[in-house]
């Protein structure tokens, strides 16, 4: 029997982000937290049942966001959903329609269709500014913000399978809401690093640990735009309490050369080898 409380879905439960929102979920005391997972036994979700409150209060169930009856029981009596999960390529595809694309937009269609059939008060969506920079098309010089949408044809040419997958999943969530009434926020975090809870290594930090693992003499000195894991819950948690929250929301910090991240590393664990260049 459920735990008496609010209670809410996050999807994918045991990933970076959303194990972040749901100990944060877990610490306010009034909420009941179903997770879903690919598997409730596994070992990787063991975090998950070591968080404080999450034997009263949390619950991890088996669903596939491509099977939409999975999806349908995990979000029936919830009345907020927060869909965390979203396939992120590892490395090249060779078929980003069908391992890339098609699982972020049927995905993210069968989770609002489940939350439109249960009568849910808010579904929050964490995009991607993946779904707001790839724009050419933008006035140069003008600050990127919500109104900014990524050009999907040009993601397509340049093979940005990752960067259409989200822009045309929040696409989704917002034609499905406008049609439906369903009551959708989309936080759009930028590239997310912090903290592991989670035993295996996400992708976003896999890109900072690149840094240090000593195999390249050279990298390019971008500008990184990089956001607190523990900020993107909050900020979760913040569109999903909010009432006069809306649309989309881009979060967001200032810029950071990689040769300042490269130094700061440098300073906390000097040992390690570092790009040179």
């Amino acid at each position: 029997m459920e735990a008496a409380g609010k209670s809410v879905c996050v999807t994918g439960a045991g990933g970076f982000i959303a194990s972040w929102l749901v100990k944060l979920l877990l610490s306010r005391g009034h909420y009941a937290v179903r997770g879903t997972v690919r598997d409730p036994g596994a070992s990787k979700n063991a975090h998950l049942k070591a968080l404080e409150g999450a034997g009263e209060r949390l619950k991890l169930l088996k669903a596939d966001l491509l099977d939409y009856n999975s999806v349908a029981s995990a979000v029936a009596g919830c009345e907020g959903v927060f869909h965390v999960a979203s396939p992120v390529p590892s490395g090249r595809s060779s078929n980003p329609e069908v391992e890339v694309i098609g699982p972020a937009v049927t995905g993210t269609t069968n989770v609002l269709k489940a939350c439109y059939e249960a009568k849910v008060r808010r579904v929050v969506v964490v995009s991607s500014v993946a779904a707001v920079l790839s724009n050419p098309n933008w006035p140069k010089g003008k600050p990127f913000d919500e109104n900014c949408w990524s050009d999907e044809e040009y993601c397509r040419k340049n093979e940005d399978w990752y960067y259409l997958s989200k822009t045309r999943a929040e696409r989704e969530a917002f034609a499905y809401a406008a049609k439906t009434g369903l009551d959708v926020v989309t936080i759009c975090p930028s590239l997310v690093f912090g903290p592991l809870m989670q035993p295996t290594v996400n992708s976003s930090s896999k890109l900072l640990f690149n840094y240090f693992k000593g195999d390249r003499e050279t990298v390019e000195n971008r500008l990184r735009n990089i956001v607190d894991v523990r900020d993107v819950a909050d900020a979760l948690f913040m569109a999903y309490e909010k009432p006069e929250a809306s649309g989309r929301y881009i979060c967001n910090s200032p810029p950071i050369k990689v040769s300042d991240m490269i130094n700061i590393l440098k300073n906390l664990y000097p040992t390690y080898r570092y790009p040179k260049k």
